[in-house]
């Protein structure tokens, strides 16, 4: 049985951040680290976007950014800049290659390609059981998701942001490629929160995302369908080719996941809570918290005191209270906040930046009864 300092579990933009910020820290060089992944990274399985206040330690991979995006609701049309934010966006096949490539460069990191069974706390270490081998590690940082602890529990809402995606190649130019559609609410609701997601990545491609808020998936034909729709209704009778599809499903919930961790386990990316309850934004936090787990090992404190909480879980909180129960009023409040509110402050917000007049600021946008009532719904 291998033993090692730190074992990662997962190879997705949680364990292989954590991993590159470890192997290129001099500070953890003497830390032998194993990186677990039941299959090899070499899909495009996934985009991922996020804003940003200037330049990145991303931007080399970017595929595309945006300085200015497009809203719709019932009523509201809105093409606004967002300053002094851009919107940028990585597709995971170049994030992977990047990452693995720089992490084969590190001595201290052995990586095994082994699916986890089952993982089993000791006194003094964790036993990590693989389907091909078992491993022994003083520090264990899993990426494995699990809805079932959420599930189990009926304090916290539990949604999904779960979407299809086409990437469509057009015949002839049809899209502005300097503005992405980052919600439009104008195609039918159905009694849920929808909006077609856009990513024009030149005049002739772009990415379409049929995207919900809501508790139940749907069947694939009805995101398959809502996407040739939009297509016919915003582009005539353009003719396209679909280059490449993708689908998902992020966990949408204040849900405390850190209470699982103990001082040697601990739960990264999604499984750790990192994804924001209220958007399912994950990837650009994940980079954010990582910095900070690095800073917190190098101080040796316990696992289990790395959580802060803070104003944001319980404005997230509160809002999925409303959306668990009137899940067709998601529309309503995001067409208030961008027809009160200037884009850059939304973003601001949802990127847990605001102070507390920028936050009353945003919260007395929309029709407040319904956050009354969540509100006196968790006070009583």
């Amino acid at each position: 049985m291998s033993h090692y300092d730190y074992i990662i579990i997962g190879a997705g933009a949680s364990g292989l951040l954590l991993a590159d910020a470890l192997g290129s820290d001099p500070y953890f060089s003497s830390k032998s680290i194993l990186l677990l992944e039941k299959e090899s990274k070499t899909q495009n399985d996934r985009t991922w976007c996020f804003w940003e206040d200037g330049e990145g330690s991303f931007d080399h991979l970017l595929r595309k950014k945006w300085d200015h995006i497009y809203f719709a609701g019932k009523k509201l049309r809105l093409s606004t800049a967002i300053t002094p934010y851009s919107y940028k966006m990585i597709r995971a096949i170049d994030f992977y290659s990047h990452y693995n490539n720089a992490i084969e460069k590190y001595a201290n990191i052995t990586r095994i390609t082994d699916e986890v069974t089952a993982i089993n706390e000791m006194d003094d270490c964790i036993s990590v059981e693989g389907k091909i081998n078992s491993y022994m590690g003083l520090k264990v940082f899993n990426s494995i998701f699990s809805y079932d602890p959420i599930h189990q529990q009926k304090k916290y809402p539990v949604l999904q942001q779960h979407f299809i995606g086409w990437f469509v190649k057009t015949e002839n130019p049809v899209f502005n490629a300097e503005e992405a559609t980052f919600m439009d609410f104008s195609i039918p609701q159905n009694g849920n929160t929808r909006f077609m997601y856009v990513l024009p990545f030149s005049e002739t491609e772009a990415l379409f995302e049929y995207t919900l808020f809501s508790e139940h998936l749907l069947e694939k034909e009805e995101y398959e369908n809502a996407i040739k729709a939009y297509l016919d209704e915003h582009y005539g009778n353009v003719s396209y080719t679909i280059t490449e599809k993708e689908q998902g499903s992020i966990p949408m919930t204040a849900y405390p996941f850190h209470k699982r961790n103990t001082d040697s386990h601990m739960y990264i990316g999604i499984a750790g809570g990192w994804a924001k309850p209220s958007t399912g934004f994950t990837f650009y936090s994940t980079s954010k918290k990582i910095k900070k787990l690095i800073t917190h090992l190098k101080q040796n404190k316990p696992l289990s005191r790395f959580h802060q909480q803070d104003k944001f879980w319980f404005y997230d909180m509160l809002l999925l209270d409303v959306l668990a129960k009137n899940n067709d009023l998601g529309q309503s409040i995001f067409e208030s906040l961008f027809k009160k509110r200037k884009a850059s402050l939304i973003l601001k917000f949802l990127d847990n930046n605001t102070s507390i007049w920028e936050d009353i600021q945003m919260m007395s946008a929309p029709k407040p009864i319904p956050f009354v009532r969540a509100l006196f719904g968790r006070l009583f």
